[in-house]
């Protein structure tokens, strides 16, 4: 348990905090001096910073989450670790949301959530928000692009991106503007009621221009090169994967090629004060951080 005051508990509480993003929007919420409850699934591992009370609570058990957040107005709900009931996991964690009396949930959810979207987690976050919509409560979305720091883990060993992503492109946006982004809206949940933000980076790129950015950065050769959807199974099936699992691999550049993760937003900057990062600046910072 970190620094809290025995009088007033916090009103906002986050999850994710000891995962990247989670873990961020922790931090700055602490550095603007708003307490807040960590709510995580072993308090022994929740980052110690000030103003803040680690409680236990885990998706899949509603009755630690309705304990955890009495007295809680406000959530800032990461989504589970992908899975094949990740949809089921977030429903019974927003019911106990419900039945704890929170007022307001902010849920990170993704860039054109959709009941038919091509990739296939997409679909999992619409099926959420319809979800947290039913509710009754009070909810802000983020929906975030592709992560701008997993671009560089679509590099194989040889230096080449494969996939099916045709010459679409994804507006890849970093994790520190989402985190921002995210505080933002906790310090001022009020201003943010019934509103979804599509948070995105500064540019919309192909893969060959995301590998030529890497080649910069890196300092090797990138390349990308299309496969088919077939031969994107056959080169995915070796590591074991279940198939929901394939289908998100897959689904993550058939989306890129159907130009449904196009499209450049102003959120960041109306929500931060600050321009979306590139996703130059981004890969430098995982390198700095490697």
């Amino acid at each position: 348990m970190s620094e809290t005051s025995a009088v007033s508990l916090p009103t906002i509480a986050v999850t994710g905090s000891t995962g990247r993003l989670g873990g961020r929007v922790a931090r700055r919420l602490a550095e603007r001096g708003v307490p807040q409850k960590l709510l995580v699934r072993d308090p022994a591992r929740a980052p110690r910073l000030p103003g803040t009370l680690a409680m236990r609570g885990d998706y899949a058990d509603q009755d630690a989450v309705r304990e955890a957040l009495a007295g809680t107005r406000t959530v800032f709900m990461v989504s589970a670790s992908e899975s094949a009931d990740r949809l089921a996991q977030h429903k019974r964690f927003v019911d106990a949301v419900v039945a704890a009396g929170v007022r307001h949930l902010v849920y990170v959810s993704f860039y054109g959530a959709a009941p038919d979207a091509t990739f296939t987690l997409a679909r999992d976050h619409f099926h959420t928000e319809r979800h947290i919509r039913a509710s009754g409560l009070a909810y802000t979305f983020l929906r975030d692009n592709l992560y701008a720091e997993f671009v560089p883990d679509l590099v194989g060993e040889d230096g080449v991106i494969r996939g099916p992503a045709g010459q679409g492109r994804a507006a890849f946006v970093g994790q520190d503007d989402i985190a921002d982004a995210a505080a933002a809206v906790l310090s001022r949940p009020d201003d943010h009621e019934g509103v979804a933000y599509d948070l995105t980076g500064p540019e919309s790129l192909t893969l060959d221009e995301a590998a030529a950015i890497l080649s910069e950065r890196l300092g090797r050769t990138v390349t990308y090169q299309q496969e088919t959807v077939e031969a994107a199974y056959a080169s995915r099936s070796s590591y074991g994967a279940p198939r929901w699992q394939l289908d998100a691999w897959v689904s993550t550049y058939t989306a890129i090629a159907s130009g449904e993760l196009d499209g450049v937003s102003d959120a960041v900057p109306r929500l931060t004060g600050h321009p979306a990062t590139p996703l130059a600046d981004v890969v430098r910072a995982v390198i700095h951080e490697r």
